[in-house]
């Protein structure tokens, strides 16, 4: 595979935290650092996200670069030679926590508009959608193996790159409809990849 079919199957924001790990991977930080950082920043993001306002705006920018930090440890791992099996389910555990906290959180601090409480019941649906959409792939991955769950980029963009758009959401003042969205759409989501697990399974017992 030449260097630039290479780079084509490698989503943008995977392009930019290899050029950062450039640097990173001389420091004395560990990929394990790095995810358990986010985690610290998801939640802070989460909470920011209640109080609404300037806050929230704030909040919107973080949930950002918590989103990229998924991809920075997995990288710095590669690169300095500390893959590991517990590495690899702290960092999915890590991303499953961000979501749901900016979900619950976002639900939260969006009470106070049109949605009245309702608001964080849909946030609560989204993130528990979420729960149980990345634990059925976790387990998927030891099922079917690693391969057979990969997502491919298209485009230069992966499917959780649709997170990115939760900041520009918020500083439209649009995180009430977002949440309507999400709390409906992710319950949807996870009906699919309910359906996709047993269409697989059924395959693999064909096979």
């Amino acid at each position: 595979m030449t260097p630039k079919a290479e780079q084509s199957g490698v989503a943008f924001d995977q392009r930019v935290a290899k050029f950062v790990v450039r640097g990173l991977s001389r420091t004395p930080f560990t990929p394990n650092q790095v995810t358990l950082f986010s985690i610290f920043l998801g939640l802070a993001v989460a909470w920011m996200y209640t109080q609404g306002g300037a806050m929230a705006h704030a909040a919107g920018a973080l949930f950002i670069v918590t989103v990229w930090l998924d991809h920075v440890d997995g990288e710095l791992a590669r690169a300095t030679g500390r893959t590991s099996e517990f590495g690899h389910y702290f960092d999915h555990c890590a991303a499953m926590t961000n979501y749901v906290a900016m979900f619950v959180g976002a639900g939260i601090g969006a009470r106070m508009g049109f949605l009245d409480w309702n608001a964080i019941y849909l946030g609560i649906a989204a993130g528990a959608s979420i729960v149980l959409i990345m634990s059925i792939r976790m387990y998927a991955e030891g099922r079917f193996g690693r391969d057979a769950m990969k997502q491919s980029p298209k485009a230069g963009f992966e499917v959780e790159d649709t997170l990115y758009i939760v900041g520009p959401v918020t500083w439209l003042g649009l995180m009430e409809y977002f949440i309507v969205l999400a709390g409906i759409g992710a319950p949807i989501f996870l009906l699919y990849v309910i359906w996709d697990f047993f269409r697989k399974d059924r395959e693999r017992g064909r096979a």
